[in-house]
């Protein structure tokens, strides 16, 4: 079904994940080391990566970072702790999804499917998004405002296109840390609320001289061009 990279460096788990894995019709190969992982990304091109956060030579968030200044590939990251501060740690540093030990084989195939159908789903639409002076391209995950390119990190651009795709709407915080932050419970209003902060402030505005990023008291969040923003 999938070129699986497991980057684990737990024996009996990567062992049993592997031959788990292979049972369901994966094609699996395995690294110990984050260096021997990147090396392994970059000669063989796998269809996504699962990517433990513990490695004995780098910390897979660093692994993470480095990946991501060249690769796509979809990653799901293997922690040992469920909090949320860890959860957006490894979501902030470009993961796709993530898994808490102790997990099984059926648990990973299962979350190794979902990643790879949203994948697909977005090779499907791949059109740069416009909002006033903003433009958001998917494709190359870039945005720019009047022309000139945002510095923005992998949480900060999710959180933006999927705004940008409904712009005029006003999407609760709790479908932003379902759909962008995967986070299937409550309590973490924080994160979106810190985010949205981070926004403007690249976006050159505030709060309280909103022009794309406006608070609905109660409700969330929509973006709309300054010209459409009106008093609602």
């Amino acid at each position: 079904m999938a070129q699986v990279l497991l980057v684990e460096d737990d024996s009996a788990l990567r062992t049993s994940l592997s031959r788990g894995l292979s049972e369901r019709g994966h094609a699996v190969t395995s690294a110990v080391t984050a260096m021997d992982g990147l090396n392994r990304i970059v000669a063989h091109k796998p269809d996504i990566v699962v990517l433990d956060i513990g490695l004995p030579d780098l910390d897979g968030r660093e692994m993470l970072r480095m990946l991501r200044a060249a690769s796509r590939v979809p990653v799901i990251v293997g922690t040992a702790r469920g909090g949320e501060d860890e959860i957006v740690s490894v979501l902030d540093s470009g993961a796709d999804d993530y898994v808490v030990k102790p997990f099984s084989a059926g648990h990973l195939d299962a979350r190794i499917r979902a990643v790879l159908r949203r994948g697909g789903e977005q090779q499907t639409a791949p059109e740069a998004i416009v909002v006033g002076g903003l433009r958001v391209d998917p494709a190359t995950r870039s945005a720019s405002l009047d022309g000139e390119p945002l510095e923005l990190n992998p949480r900060e651009f999710d959180m933006l296109h999927y705004l940008a795709a409904r712009a005029g709407q006003v999407v609760s915080k709790r479908e932003l840390l379902t759909e962008v932050w995967q986070l299937p419970y409550g309590g973490a209003d924080k994160t979106v609320d810190v985010h949205v902060s981070w926004l403007r402030r690249k976006l050159g505005e505030t709060a309280r001289q909103a022009r794309y990023l406006h608070t609905v008291r109660g409700v969330g969040i929509r973006l709309a061009a300054p010209e459409e923003s009106g008093d609602r």
